[in-house]
This record gives structure tokens, C-alpha cells and sequence, in this order.
């Protein structure tokens, strides 16, 4: 099949290159966008249509400068502009011009009255090797967290564990606003999970990152943009939601900004309490000669929790001179999660005979604290130079306390508790600089370091008791200390030669660390060191070949570090049957990623890519005896996967807009864990988003996304899944306000299904959450715009994101 799909690709593109020859050679067409004050105006974004027609050419976002360049044969077209607090402009061009087109955008509070175009964001939006995720411009949106947002996005798909993958791809690097997330499973899943989606301003799908990137993220980056107020004077919106499920759940936002001459600060703060359930079957078989069950474990589950989440970001811009502009961010966020669940474990015998039934209740308290400083300047040498810095201290807490009380039924009965105490605490420095320089009109040539040190203590107490008093669990407990510090630099050249633009970067990191797990009475200690140095190259190549029609060509090497916390040997009780371990010999795991893609007008993206990964990352699941079965992650060995991607941006009328996006993969896995693995899948994810403007206040929105049979673990393969969601947005309170109705996962198919391979024994598994939700929204927005402001994210982009 995948032959098939592969020849129809190249077919197609040959088609559209055939077809390219014939148009009339294309001109380079050069505009410039900046404000009243002649300031350029960045990331602005400008769309370019045949004059009188709807269908869309070519887009792009202004870079810098302000500047964007197409290539485009003679004739009349239309520019459409657009830009976060100023009026939507639209005129007429009449190309080849003599000279360079420069567009004026005004404020938007000064054109009101005069503006009769308005235009909106589309749900997607492309540029060099990302795709951008308008997050308001979807009207289901509205109520959710940032993790349910990503997993409707173009591409991505989230797992049963919080997992995220990315065009088919597990391991990506999490980032939020340019710097890591430092957490990783279920941190990460916690943090995403009680993040409220209206902080939200774009998600950046970044599936070729340049050298200047971490080279952390095989499958590549998802940069998390948060929103930042950009007005004069004082300024700011409110949101609010109220959604019902099974349980209640409430989120809102506030975001405030002050703006007075050469310094602007800003706030940003948001709360959420979401109640949720997670509701698991679980049905485990032994194997004995000749693959004849000799017992079943029979393990239904309910795992209630409240969550609650309160972020808090502030800071200040001051721009000392025209050429100089410093900052200061401080980010602060609690995140609380109380759990309490109860479980019936049911053994049954080699006739299916019920021998004995285990009843546990559990308990779980988890809070994450963070605070994060970001100091960062800029400051441009002359016309062609700029320079920058970025300086980041962060600090996690994590508090995790467990409890379990088993009761068995049966001819031997007993009552039996354990309960864990399991702090962590993070500290990491990042520090970090670049340089620009501009060669001539169309190069670029840019360059930085960066330095990082992460420390962490994690420790685990756990006690039992027997029915007469609690005692230290030595053979458990365990002080787990790490330390790392890694450095890099990297280069690179962009330039652009006609129809042709190019980039080439290589990437230096040293990477050194040591783990020490302390002993105690029961066990003895032990250390781990390493040190290696890496390098990364990345590049990439378009073709221009007419308007219409580009092709593209990018390649890189990654590199994925286990997570701080899963080189941790400690043990992590998930239920009396089934515990989770770290690995101290876990090592990175590599990829080689290669992508060639064709699109034709903005409209239609297809691309066929391969990922070769050595020393893959796997779930790996160990038998202890005592039928307790323990998962851990390490390396089995290789991946190879065969990607094609399809996506379509259509309008087929003026009130109605579509994005459609399809991904078939082919993965062959092969490894080893007690006898020689092979497993295989072909698989297919689709996701689909249709808008709707009703009238020039109102619009609704259809969407939805379905998975076919999927394998990310050696030893793990997933059933389909998948939801459609529905919602309606109406502008009240002359624009300045927007109320919204919602319904996500309206059939209630959401469900994560699947079949484990043990040594010795196999488990399927079926996991239902909250996830049939309506909900109900308002946002209200107040101040008058200015001109846009450009503030660092800071420059820590790896090690959050690896803090589990």
C-alpha cells in the first residue's frame, strides 16, 4: 500500500512541476509592512489572491523587517493584511512595480469608522517547516486545557499516559513561549492537563527545527505561545468558561497591560478547577507450555481527582533606546491534583474459576510548584548586526503522596496498606547568546551558545503495614541525586537565490552528567556517569517554481535524553500487581529525519518523509515473580518509519473554510527484551476542521479526528479512536465581547484501547475519561491597540522538558 501511495505522491508532484513550466515566468514581488511611525511591523501576516478571486495563492509572515517576498508572474493581484492590534488592510497591485511596495497599517482604534473589510485568523496557518495553530480561531476551543487542544491539532496525537506524538512520531520537546517545559510524562501530563487553553495565543508544530533549536525532539518541537497584551495605555481581556461532563469544570484568564513611553508591563494570570474521573478495565493472562493460560487477573478500576491550577506571569519591557531593549519576566504556577480511586482485582484460575479477590483503595495528593526568572536583552550593532541574550533560573517542587489499602477475599484473607511520601525538587540555569548578521538583501548568517546546568533531588519513603503497626519499606525507598550540565553552540546560513532558498546549520553539545542513588540498610548505593559530545546538522531546500507550485527537501539529526527522573531506579507503585521502576543505563536515543514535500498554492501540502531512530525509546514491561509486573523504559534497539502527509486548506465558499490533514505511517520496530521482538504497524491519523461564518457575528465550527490501529512501544498496539466536537461563537457588546457554546467528543468514542505483550503474559486494556463535555464561555476584551512589541520567551529550550 505504502508503494502505492508513494507513486501517486510523485506523480502528483510531477504533474504540478510539468504544469509549472508552462505559466509565465514569475517575478519577485517585495512588500513592506510597518506602522504610523514607519516602524516595521513583524509577523504580520500577508495573503496574496488573483484580483477578483477567492481562491488563496500564496501567504506568508513578515519577517524583521517587516518585509515579505512572492514570486509571481505579471498581473493584477490582492494583497490581504493583517496584523494583532491593527486594522485588516486589503488593496490592489498591479505586478511587475518598479519599485519596493510599502504599506502603511493603521491602529485599529483609529479606523473603525472607516474599515468596512474585517478578517479573521484561519485555524491553520504555514511557514518554513512549522505549521502555526491559530488557538482562538477554533470556536470548540473555548473551556478546554492546552492538552485537549493538542490533541485535535493537525498531527499530533496524545496517548493513554499524557505521551505526545507529532506526524506519527513520539518524543517531542514541549515548549512554552521558546523555552522547555523541563517535565516529561506524567509532570508534563499534569501541567498541559490543567492549563487553561485561553492563555493560549498559537501552537508552532515545528517538524524541521533549525540549528538554533534545542536538538532535543526527534519528531521536533511544539512551541506553546502564550497570549501578551500589546496595547497603549491601560488595556486587557477576560475569559471565562463553565463546562459540564460527568463533572464541573471552570476555567478563566485575565491578561492586563500597561504601556507608557519607552517601558510596557504586563500581566497574565489564570485559574482552572476541573473534576474528572479515569475509568480503566483491565484483563491480564499467564501463560504457561505451549501458550495455555494458567491464571487471569480480571482488574476494573475508578480513579477519581480534582485539579486545580493557578498561573501567574509578570514582567516589564523597557526600550532604552531604538537599538537597545532589555527585560525582565517572572512566571509563577501551582498546580494541585487530589485522587482517590478503588480497584477490584479478581484472580481467576486455570478453568476460570474465581480463586481470590483483592479489593484496593488508593489515594494520591500531588502539587507542583514553579517560578521561573527570564532577564534577556537585544540590541542591534548597526544595520546588518544584532546581538542578544537570554538568562533563565527555574525552580520546581513536586510533592506526591500515595496511599494503598489492600483487602483479599477468599480461603487466605488479609489487610494490607502502604503509603509513600515521594518529594522532588529542580534547579536549573540557563544562559544563552546569539548574533545576526545580515549578507546583503537575501542571506543571513546567525550564530550563538548556550550553557544549562540542571540539578535534582528525588526521594521516596515508602512504609507498609501489616494490620499492627507501620514500618520503613527499605527494599522501596530509596534518595535519588542528579546532576547535568550541558553545552553548545551552532551556526548557520540562510540564503535566497531566485526561485531558490536554502538553509544550512550544525549543531556542537557536550553533554555531562552523574546520577548517585544513596543506599540504605536493605540495598546498597550506586553512581553513574557519563560524557559524550555530539554533533547536529540540519538543512533545508526550496524551490520556487512558479506562483503556485514549491518543493521542498529537509533533512536533520536529533537527539532524544531520557527524562531526569526515568534514570531514577526507584520504584513507583501503580497498583499491588503493577509498579514502574527508572533505569540508570537508559541512553539517548538518535534520529535521522529526512522530508520531501510539494505545495500548491497554500492549498494542497503532500509529503513523504522517513525517520530512522537508533537506541529507541520503548516501554519495556519485566515479570519480578510474585505475578507483580513491573514497566520501566530503556533501549530495544531500532525504529524505522515511512511517513505521508496530505494537507488541505479549501474555502469552497465565502462562508465556509476547511482544513483536512492526513498521515499515514509505516513502523517497523525490532529489539530485544528477553527473546528477539518484531512488531510492525501501518497506521493513519486524520484530523478534520471545518468553520463557518453565519453572518458577521456569528460562526460555528465542526471538527473532529480518528485514529487507526497505532504503535509507538515495542511491546504495546493501540485499537482506533477518536470524537467530533461542535460549537457556535457570537460577538456581543459591539465586538468587544464573545460568547460561546460547545460540545466536544459529542458520541462519547474517545476511548484509549489496547493490547499489552508481557514476558509470559499479555493485558488488554480499555481507559474512558471526562471527556463528553458542553460547555459554555464568555470573553471580554478592553483597551485600544498599539504598535506590536517583540519580548523574548527566554533561551532555555531542552532541559524542561525532561524533568519527569
Amino acid at each position: 500500500m505504502i508503494r502505492f501511495l508513494v507513486k501517486c505522491s510523485i506523480l502528483l508532484n510531477c504533474l504540478f512541476a510539468t504544469a509549472a513550466f508552462a505559466q509565465n515566468p514569475a517575478q519577485e514581488l517585495t512588500l513592506t509592512i510597518q506602522d504610523e511611525q514607519q516602524h516595521p511591523l513583524e509577523n504580520a501576516t500577508v495573503e496574496m489572491r488573483k484580483e477578483g478571486e477567492k481562491t488563496l495563492l500564496k501567504a506568508a509572515f513578515t519577517n524583521g523587517k517587516g518585509q515579505v517576498a512572492f514570486s509571481l508572474p505579471a498581473g493584477n493581484y490582492t494583497a490581504s493584511i493583517s496584523a494583532l492590534g491593527y486594522a485588516f488592510r486589503s488593496l490592489s497591485i498591479h505586478h511587475p512595480v518598479k519599485d519596493q511596495v510599502i504599506i502603511t497599517l493603521a491602529t485599529a482604534a483609529k479606523s473603525l469608522q472607516a474599515v468596512t473589510v474585517t478578517a479573521s485568523k484561519p485555524f491553520v496557518q504555514r511557514a518554513q517547516g512549522k505549521t502555526i495553530v491559530n488557538v482562538d480561531a477554533a470556536v470548540t476551543n473555548a473551556g478546554t486545557t492546552v492538552l485537549e487542544v493538542l490533541e485535535k491539532s493537525p498531527g499530533v496525537m496524545v496517548d493513554k499516559n499524557g505521551g505526545i506524538s507529532l506526524q506519527g512520531k513520539p518524543s517531542v520537546l514541549v515548549m512554552i513561549d521558546d523555552k522547555p517545559t523541563y517535565l516529561s510524562g506524567t509532570e508534563l501530563a499534569n501541567m498541559l492537563g490543567s492549563m487553561n487553553s485561553s492563555q493560549v495565543n498559537t501552537i508552532e508544530l515545528i517538524t524541521s527545527p533549525s540549528a538554533k533549536y534545542d536538538a532535543s525532539g526527534n519528531a521536533g518541537i511544539i512551541n506553546i505561545k502564550t497570549k501578551k497584551s500589546r496595547q497603549e495605555g491601560f488595556n486587557g481581556n477576560f475569559i471565562s468558561s463553565l463546562g459540564q461532563g460527568k463533572y464541573i469544570k471552570n476555567n478563566n484568564s485575565l491578561q492586563l497591560n500597561y504601556r507608557k513611553g519607552l517601558l510596557n508591563t504586563f500581566i497574565n494570570y489564570g485559574f482552572s478547577y476541573n473534576k474528572n474521573f479515569t475509568s480503566i478495565y483491565a484483563y491480564r493472562k499467564y501463560f504457561g507450555p505451549q501458550l495455555a493460560v494458567t491464571s487471569a487477573l480480571d482488574q476494573p478500576s475508578y480513579l477519581g481527582s480534582r485539579n486545580f491550577n493557578n498561573t501567574l506571569k509578570i514582567g516589564a519591557d523597557l526600550y532604552a533606546t531604538q537599538q537597545t531593549t532589555l527585560g525582565l519576566t517572572l512566571t509563577g504556577s501551582i498546580v494541585a491534583r487530589k485522587g482517590a480511586g478503588n480497584a477490584v482485582a479478581t484472580w481467576l484460575n486455570a478453568q476460570n474459576a474465581v480463586d481470590s479477590a483483592i479489593t484496593t483503595y488508593s489515594g494520591s495528593d500531588f502539587e507542583l510548584k514553579n517560578g521561573a526568572v527570564n532577564i534577556y536583552g537585544r540590541h542591534q550593532l548597526n544595520k546588518k548586526q544584532d546581538i542578544g541574550f537570554d538568562l533563565d533560573y527555574l525552580r520546581y517542587g513536586i510533592d506526591n503522596d500515595q496511599t494503598f489499602e489492600n483487602i483479599r477475599t477468599g480461603a487466605v484473607s488479609y489487610n494490607q496498606a502502604s503509603r509513600g511520601d515521594i518529594p522532588s525538587s529542580l534547579k536549573i540555569f540557563s544562559a544563552k547568546a546569539d548574533y545576526v548578521l545580515q549578507l546583503g538583501k537575501n542571506a543571513k548568517l546567525e550564530a550563538g551558545l548556550k550553557a544549562s546546568t540542571i540539578r535534582t533531588d528525588n526521594t521516596a519513603d515508602y512504609q507498609y503495614n501489616n494490620g499492627a503497626a507501620w514500618a520503613a519499606d527499605l527494599k522501596k525507598s530509596n534518595h535519588f541525586l542528579y546532576r547535568e550540565n550541558i553545552n553548545s553552540a551552532y551556526g548557520s546560513l540562510e540564503q535566497k537565490l531566485g526561485k531558490v532558498s536554502y538553509q544550512f546549520g550544525l549543531r556542537y553539545e557536550n553533554t555531562k552528567y552523574t546520577g548517585n542513588q544513596l543506599g540504605n540498610a536493605a540495598q546498597a548505593g550506586s553512581t553513574f556517569t557519563k560524557d559524550y559530545d555530539d554533533l547536529f546538522p540540519s538543512a533545508y531546500f526550496t524551490w520556487q517554481a512558479d506562483p503556485t507550485n514549491a518543493f521542498s527537501f529537509a533533512t536533520g539529526r536529533r537527539i532524544d535524553r531520557p527524562a531526569y527522573q526515568k534514570l531514577n531506579p526507584f520504584v513507583f507503585i501503580i497498583n499491588k500487581y503493577t509498579y514502574q521502576k527508572g533505569n540508570p543505563f537508559f541512553l539517548p536515543q538518535y534520529t535521522w529525519n529526512f522530508e520531501l514535500s510539494h505545495s500548491y498554492r497554500d492549498l494542497l501540502t503532500t509529503a513523504v518523509s522517513y525517520s530512522g531512530i537508533r537506541n529507541y525509546f520503548s516501554q519495556l514491561f519485566l515479570s519480578d515473580g510474585n505475578d507483580i509486573l513491573t514497566y520501566t523504559e530503556g533501549n530495544v534497539g531500532q525504529m524505522h518509519n515511512i511517513g505521508l502527509a496530505l494537507t488541505l486548506q479549501l474555502a469552497p465558499y465565502k462562508w465556509w473554510s476547511l482544513t483536512a490533514q492526513s498521515n499515514f505511517n509505516y513502523k517497523k520496530l525490532s529489539g530485544y527484551q528477553n527473546v528477539d521482538y518484531r512488531s510492525s504497524v501501518k497506521q493513519l491519523h486524520t484530523s478534520l476542521n471545518n468553520q463557518f461564518k453565519l453572518s458577521s457575528t456569528l460562526n460555528a465550527e465542526l471538527s473532529g479526528f480518528y485514529t487507526t490501529r497505532a504503535r509507538n512501544d515495542l511491546q504495546e498496539l493501540l485499537s482506533p479512536t477518536g470524537q467530533v466536537s461542535a460549537g457556535i461563537a457570537k460577538t456581543v457588546l459591539k465586538g468587544k465581547g464573545t460568547l460561546r457554546l460547545t460540545a466536544r467528543d459529542i458520541f462519547y468514542t474517545q476511548k484509549m484501547e489496547g493490547l499489552t505483550d508481557f514476558p509470559g503474559a499479555n493485558e488488554y486494556f480499555i481507559l474512558w475519561r471526562d471527556s463528553q463535555v458542553i460547555n459554555f464561555g464568555f470573553s471580554y476584551r478592553f483597551g485600544k491597540p498599539l504598535k506590536a512589541t517583540k519580548r523574548s520567551t527566554g533561551g532555555a529550550n531542552d532541559e524542561i522538558n525532561r524533568a519527569g
